[in-house]
């Protein structure tokens, strides 16, 4: 049996309002804050241009920037010991996370 090949990366994507907002509706596995699962996977799927926006609608939802994974780190923490992360960081700082 053949295997499929993967698709291929997107590159230069234009993400709209209603998809970065759809990121919020993100469900989190058994025993991962919400918030955080959310956070983290807006940080990993979609560019640093995009980010920013994604934490306004977060904040306007009433969620928590400052939420923790199950080993008590926070997103801002995790993305501070990434290299290139700086306009991540500035985003995450700009609406108001911890350090």
């Amino acid at each position: 049996m053949a295997l499929k090949k993967d698709k291929a990366k997107v590159l230069d994507e234009v993400l709209d309002e209603q998809r970065i907002q759809s990121f919020l509706d993100i469900k989190s596995p058994t025993g991962v804050d919400e918030d955080f699962n959310v956070l983290e996977k807006a940080y990993r799927g979609m560019p640093a241009e995009y980010f920013g926006t994604f934490l306004d609608f977060f904040i306007a939802a009433g969620r928590n920037i400052d939420a923790t994974n199950p080993a008590d780190k926070t997103l801002r923490q995790i993305v501070a010991t990434h290299a290139e992360s700086q306009d991540y960081l500035d985003a995450l700082d700009h609406h108001g996370a911890s350090s």
